[in-house]
């Protein structure tokens, strides 16, 4: 090795050969693409010597040439076996002593990057024998490398096809047993590469490359759920589908091909096995279901010539893709088989699994794939249960039921084993179902009545009891211990309903018979033996031979679950299973109570579901008012404002106001200002005396629509009356209010207008006051003045006051007038319709009674006219009915007065 690193010191002086250039001897690679490993890489002819010097790379290809027979354990075929295993002992030591230096492998993996042939190549080859001999101690050395994983996946990617495929069965060796390997080397990007070689090679039709990167795939997914997730987030899965086209059944099964398509189910089934997480087996079922890989499958399970090793795994393949994912046992449920006429596939299997003729391995798998059908499938249970009732049995096609019936009662041990098994795995865990199947009546003879199936396998079972007593061998021993357990659970389940077969009694039958001990000794046989051990690790059925066929995966669950609990139920004395029933009813009626209490609570819920949706959209109706509110309070603010603002303008307005008063008695008025002052205040009494009048007018309308009001309780014809004279008052009234509400306007309009001459007047005293001196004596008289017109403007302010006052009230008078009126309205109205309904009635009344008196009129002429031909014809007719009383006669009387007429008329 030191020999290597001066080598690769000094690579670059010597001149650099190509493949071409020099040809190994026995060490070449093999020539020709097709089942060998090494592709078109290298030279077949004869061997060729160069005449130049030989370069440093030759140099360290016969190195590593030489390190590779060292280590390695090929041997010729001739040798014997004793040398052969001298020589692993002896490539096993070599490895350990080479790999005592880590900084070996490490150049070994630099050397890797070299791309010239004549170094890559034996590289490939010396690290896998390492791989081979010492796997683990290398791997860990290659861990701890700088990117010594990522520089042997560059051997995937090489255009000779002999390092790329040496390269895929290196990677094999790495990756085995290393999850750590394992990751990188996925994230490295294998699956694509590898997938791309499948590909170019063919599919399942191509040699045994397809085989190696099939098994390095296996590595990477196997037990490791990281690359399982990556290989299925990839979108990986779809790119399997392709696999399984196996074209024309004509077209021939090479071995190649059966090794090839072989490891391709094994790998999808690594995908979805049952020891994976639920989690990722399920999403990996339905990417399968999507892209059409489940169709396929199941085109190999129905299609003709197929060899039996690829059908029976492929039947263990497709059980596990539809394992416990509805919607792929839906689709499985709807799979005909190509007969005339078809035929579902699941009764195709089951003839195949009841069938003594055919291969005892395909048996098992298509009951494997029936259980895969039931598991987790209650409407598949279903569906497979009501093939067995007489209302759903068709005379003219083969059912599920009726296969399983015939397999549970054949000759055939077998048949009998997979057929009570299948049937066990249509009633697990659903108590529907169980219900069901005690339905089933069967026809055990011609000419006998039908019996049920419970009771049929009863009578099979009859002599329990007997096994377990005697004392027999130990292949007897398991059968004794499955005899306990049935007889166990007849006494734990027991609901003492039957006199005869109370669990006391079964108890004492047990203790006197066999012993306790005795009995809890054969129900642990079970348990202890090795058959139990080995169908408890996984769900599917796999038996070397039908002698090791006894227990089922689902069965050993149930043996662990009630040997505990039978063994107790044993032991317990009466007082025990009384009190023990005691608790059961408490617990029935704490269940009772329990699922009162959760439908209350799912009310409730539901309750409160409601009230939390009012909530909201009471919540979202404050949050709207409290919008509206804060908008409204806004305006008020506003309006605040705005109000605050005219009340300083109107306090400066008097305040000027004020000023002119001061200067008009300073400066004085014209008389002819004054007269005119006067006259308009004339004019505003007058007006008030015209509202104050009419005010009268009003009240006294008010009270006599008061009075009218009161009397509404008197006879047709007034209330007729009134109701016609209301309108035109309520007219004449509304015109009234009309004619005030227009007075009112026009005193608006004249305050304005002598508000507005008072200013203008005002205006007219201040320029005159500038323009004309002022004499003293002057100014006492026009100061007198001044004050009488104050006076006067004062007392027509507070006229004006009191004037707006009364209006005011004379509005509101207005409102609860026409509050009245409306009401006065409304009761008309009402009067009216009663009115009319009893006009109604009574028109009614007179036309029944119109219709009753010619109904009347007609039964006498009736009855005239019979006496009369009675009289005809001969016989005597009575004038008066001699079989009334005298109440009846009465009654007549009474009728005649109601308008019937006598007889004797």
């Amino acid at each position: 090795m030191n020999f290597l690193r001066g080598v690769m010191g000094g690579q670059s002086a010597g001149p650099q050969h190509t493949e071409a250039e020099t040809v190994r001897g026995a060490t070449g690679p093999r020539l020709g693409k097709g089942p060998g490993r090494n592709g078109d890489e290298g030279l077949g002819g004869p061997e060729v010597t160069s005449c130049a010097l030989p370069s440093d790379s030759e140099i360290i290809g016969y190195a590593l040439d030489t390190l590779y027979n060292i280590l390695s354990n090929e041997e010729e075929e001739e040798v014997e076996e004793n040398s052969t295993r001298q020589s692993e002992e002896l490539g096993s030591q070599f490895t350990e002593i080479f790999i005592k230096q880590q900084e070996n492998v490490t150049l070994l993996l630099s050397l890797l990057e070299e791309f010239d042939f004549h170094v890559r190549w034996p590289g490939v080859r010396l690290l896998t024998s390492l791989l081979k001999q010492l796997g683990p101690q290398v791997q860990q050395i290659i861990l701890v490398s700088p990117m010594g994983v990522s520089r042997l996946m560059d051997l995937l990617a090489d255009s000779r096809e002999v390092i790329r495929n040496d390269g895929v069965l290196l990677l094999q060796a790495l990756t085995r047993s290393n999850g750590a390997i394992q990751k990188i080397v996925a994230f490295e990007n294998a699956f694509e590469r590898l997938l791309d070689i499948i590909t170019e090679e063919g599919n399942s039709d191509g040699g045994i490359v397809v085989e190696d990167c099939l098994i390095l795939l296996q590595n990477l997914l196997k037990n490791n759920n990281s690359n399982q997730n990556f290989f299925k987030e990839g979108s990986y899965i779809q790119r399997m589908k392709p696999w399984f086209e196996v074209g024309d059944e004509n077209s021939g099964w090479s071995a190649q091909k059966v090794t090839n398509l072989h490891l391709m189910l094994q790998l999808v089934r690594v995908l979805v096995s049952p020891t994976n997480p639920p989690g990722a087996t399920s999403s990996c079922q339905k990417a399968m279901f999507q892209c059409g890989l489940l169709q396929q499958l199941c085109t190999i399970l129905m299609a003709t010539g197929v060899p039996a090793d690829i059908l029976t795994e492929t039947i263990n393949t497709v059980s596990e893709v539809i394992r416990g994912c509805q919607i792929n046992q839906d689709y499985f449920a709807s799979v005909n088989a190509p007969s005339n006429p078809p035929r579902p596939a699941i009764v195709v299997l089951l003839m195949s699994m009841v069938n003594e003729r055919q291969p005892f391995v395909l048996r098992c798998a298509v009951l494997y794939c029936f259980q895969c059908f039931l598991y987790k499938n209650q409407k598949g249970q279903g569906e497979i249960v009501s093939t067995l009732l007489p209302s759903t049995i068709d005379g003219n096609s083969v059912s599920a039921g009726q296969l399983l019936c015939g397999g549970l009662f054949s000759t055939d041990s077998l048949s009998n084993w997979c057929a009570a098994v299948a049937l066990a795995h249509a009633l697990q865990e659903n108590a529907t179902q169980k219900e069901q199947l005690l339905r089933v009546q069967l026809a055990t003879s011609i000419g006998n009545p039908p019996v049920s199936l419970l009771q049929q396998c009863t009578n099979i079972l009859s002599q329990l009891t007997g096994q377990i007593a005697e004392n027999l061998g130990e292949e007897e021993q398991l059968v004794q211990g499955l005899c306990a357990l049935l007889l166990g659970i007849s006494i734990y389940f027991n609901d003492n309903s039957l006199e005869s077969y109370m669990k006391e009694k079964l108890k004492q039958l047990i203790e006197k018979r066999i012993g306790k001990e005795n009995f809890v000794e054969k129900l642990g046989f079970i348990s202890k033996h090795e058959l139990y051990s080995r169908a408890s690790q996984k769900p599917q059925p796999n038996f070397p031979s039908p002698e090791y066929m006894i227990f089922d995966h689902e069965f050993t669950k149930l043996v662990k679950e009630l040997e505990g609990v039978i063994t107790k139920a044993i032991y317990k004395s009466s007082e025990e299973d009384k009190e023990e029933e005691e608790v059961k009813k408490t617990l029935e009626q704490h269940d009772s109570i329990v699922t009162h209490y959760k439908n209350m609570i799912r009310e409730q819920d539901l309750q409160l579901e409601e009230l939390k949706q009012q909530i909201s959209s009471l919540q979202c109706q404050n949050e709207q008012l409290q919008t509206a509110v804060t908008q409204q309070v806004a305006q008020i603010q506003q309006h605040k404002d705005q109000y605050n603002l005219l009340k300083v303008q109107l306090g400066k307005d008097h305040q000027h106001q004020g000023s002119y008063n001061d200067e008009v008695q300073m400066n004085g008025i014209q008389p002819e200002e004054i007269g005119r002052l006067r006259e308009e205040i004339e004019e505003l009494k007058n007006n008030q005396e015209l509202l104050q009048n009419q005010l009268a007018e009003k009240d006294h309308l008010i009270e006599d629509l008061k009075s009218s009001q009161t009397s509404t309780g008197m006879s047709e014809p007034s209330s007729v009356t009134t109701s016609t004279r209301d309108p035109e008052q309520i007219a004449e009234l509304e015109q009234e209010l009309t004619t005030l509400k227009s007075q009112l306007n026009s005193q608006y309009v004249e305050i304005t207008k002598l508000q507005t001459e008072k200013q203008e007047l005002l205006q007219k005293t201040e320029a005159f006051a500038k323009s004309v001196p002022v004499q003293g004596e002057s100014e006492t008289i026009t100061a007198a003045k001044t004050t009488d017109v104050e006076g006067r403007l004062s007392a027509l302010l507070q006229e004006t006051k009191e004037l707006k006052n009364e209006i005011k009230a004379l509005s509101e008078e207005r409102t609860a007038i026409k509050e009245q009126l409306d009401s006065s309205k409304s009761t008309i109205a009402i009067l009216q319709n009663e009115k009319n309904k009893l006009e109604v009635d009574i028109t009614d009344s007179k036309k029944e009674q119109d219709d009753l008196l010619v109904l009347l009129a007609d039964q006498d002429q009736k009855i005239i006219s019979l006496k009369n031909k009675l009289k005809e014809l001969g016989h005597p007719v009575e004038e008066e009915d001699e079989l009334e009383s005298g109440d009846q006669d009465d009654e007549d009387d009474d009728d005649d007065d109601d308008g019937k007429i006598p007889d004797h008329i």
